[in-house]
């Protein structure tokens, strides 16, 4: 539970570190066993899952939020297993950290493509800890934070024994190694957080443009907005001619380009003519291309087999669509259905599951001569698509997101996710939601501006386009690969120090001899 609350929308990011002290307080003892650190590390996942994704079942009923939670609850299960086999070797926080970093990188990759969503670093996004992600990303920042929240822990449990005169023979990496890892992490804090901060109040000589978010907001919240699919592109149209309104009696600055939410035009605007002229007029009022999030037929689309993309067009003023990003990352059970066939006995709302394919391309459109990274609505929690993107040229990422089908928490969460990705890649992040929550992200993960939750608004507002890379960018896979090393070298060093090979072998040897 406070791991749960570490996130957002309750956003307490301190409660992070004693939630993992208080887990390493029942897997170190001495008494709970390889099935009972399972069962307590289930217990931990569950306890936090089940609280933080209710927004699951909010349209679609409580079968699909629990069972996404219980299985998730899987991996902190493992975990706390493998905790117990580790817990011996000397500095045993090192390794506890490496393993949940193990199965971060897990539960993000299996089944399906992974579900990151509840990964750590995402709880630290108001925090003083977040600038470690310039460094390695996501899986550096849980790295850090379950780290020191693990050798507090040993510290204080040492502090207790001491405390009770049953500190002796204990080797002085009790206290060294957790100390030592405590300190890493503040270093690493201190020396990061200048450059972060430099860059997110705007230093230097990158150049500014002028970008405009629109959110034109849904009829109703609910599972059926997709039946409004007309009112939710009059939505934007409409705020956009306000916008242009705005902008010709010198209210707004003109904007260089405009981006609009994911499903802003779930009428095909390439195959319906009347979608295409009320987003061409559109364009040239605002003088400017617009990012139009489109649901677009795939080549083999049928009645029967409506298969599609969900796509991010360059529309500009004057010749129209131009540039697209096909999402490459597709939500199973939302935008599409792994066995349907097994999966639809489980809830009636199965088959709403659409026929997305994934697309291909560099996550990069060209809008107004600028390079535009798209990382679209579910994209956005894994790492490799905004980073993919920023080393493909991107300068300004983009994160047209639709969450009409589910709540504010889910877009409090969703947001944070953006947060990171700025930190990480030192590149202004742009949220553009139908239904919120939109805003506008420094590099340093402040918010410059953003919209309310269920309103139609836009914002317009200056950015600097940044062409540097961060060592997360360059190096971020090669630094996972080095904690799942730390992880799993671990398992190994635990069986050698147990003895157990040892052990058996003293004892072939003896019965060998016996013969």
């Amino acid at each position: 539970m406070l791991l749960c609350v570490s996130f957002p929308p309750f956003g307490w990011w301190n409660l992070a570190f004693p939630a993992f002290g208080v887990f390493a307080w029942v897997l170190t003892r001495e008494t709970t066993t390889v099935a009972g650190g399972f069962g307590y590390g289930f217990l931990f996942g569950a306890a936090f899952y089940l609280p933080l994704l209710p927004w699951v079942g909010g349209f679609v009923g409580a079968v699909p939020w629990i069972g996404l939670s219980l299985v998730e609850a899987l991996y902190p299960g493992l975990f706390g297993a493998l905790a117990v086999v580790v817990r011996r070797l000397p500095g045993w926080p090192l390794w506890f950290a490496g393993l949940w970093a193990a199965l971060e990188w897990l539960k993000s990759t299996v089944p399906f493509g992974g579900f990151p969503w509840g990964v750590v670093a995402y709880s630290q996004t108001d925090g003083p800890l977040l600038s470690i992600a310039h460094l390695g990303g996501a899986p550096l920042l849980s790295f850090a934070v379950v780290l020191t929240g693990f050798s507090a822990a040993a510290l204080t449990f040492e502090v207790a024994r001491r405390w009770r005169r049953e500190a002796a023979g204990v080797g002085p990496s009790a206290v060294v190694v957790p100390g030592l890892c405590i300190s890493a992490v503040l270093l690493a804090t201190a020396l990061t957080w200048p450059h972060i901060r430099q860059s997110g109040v705007g230093a230097g000589e990158d150049r500014t443009i002028t970008v405009a978010v629109v959110q034109g907001n849904v009829p109703r919240l609910g599972l059926d907005f997709n039946a409004q699919r007309r009112a939710v592109l009059d939505n934007h149209v409409r705020e956009t001619l306000r916008l242009a309104e705005d902008v010709r009696a010198g209210r707004a600055p003109q904007p260089l380009l405009v981006i609009w939410p994911e499903n802003s035009s779930d009428i095909d605007p390439l195959a319906n003519p009347d979608a295409n002229a009320q987003i061409s007029s559109t364009a040239a009022a605002i003088n400017a291309p617009i990012l139009v999030g489109g649901v677009v037929a795939a080549p083999g689309y049928s009645r029967d087999n409506p298969v599609s993309t969900n796509s991010v067009i360059v529309w500009n003023p004057r010749t129209g669509p131009a540039d697209r990003h096909d999402k490459q990352i597709v939500q199973p059970f939302g935008e599409y259905l792994p066995w349907r066939s097994f999966f639809r006995h489980f809830s009636p709302y199965a088959d709403r599951a659409g026929y997305f394919l994934p697309g291909d391309g560099s996550g990069v459109v060209r809008a107004a001569d600028v390079p535009v990274g798209i990382t679209t609505c579910w994209e956005v929690i894994f790492d490799r698509a905004s980073r993919e993107s920023v080393r493909n040229g991107a300068q300004l990422l983009a994160v047209p997101s639709n969450n009409a089908t589910f709540t504010e928490a889910m877009s409090e969460q969703q947001l944070a996710f953006a947060k990171l990705r700025a930190v990480e890649h030192d590149r202004y992040t742009i949220v553009a939601g139908t239904t919120g929550i939109s805003a506008v992200i420094a590099p340093d993960g402040r918010e410059r501006v953003r919209t309310g939750f269920f309103e139609a608004a836009y914002l317009d507002t200056q950015v600097r386009l940044k062409t540097q890379l961060t060592p997360a960018t360059r190096w971020g896979p090669l630094i996972e690969a080095l904690l799942l090393a730390v992880g799993l070298g671990s398992l190994g060093a635990a069986v050698l120090h147990n003895g157990h090979f040892a052990r058996r072998r003293r004892a072939a040897t003896k019965d060998r001899g016996a013969t």
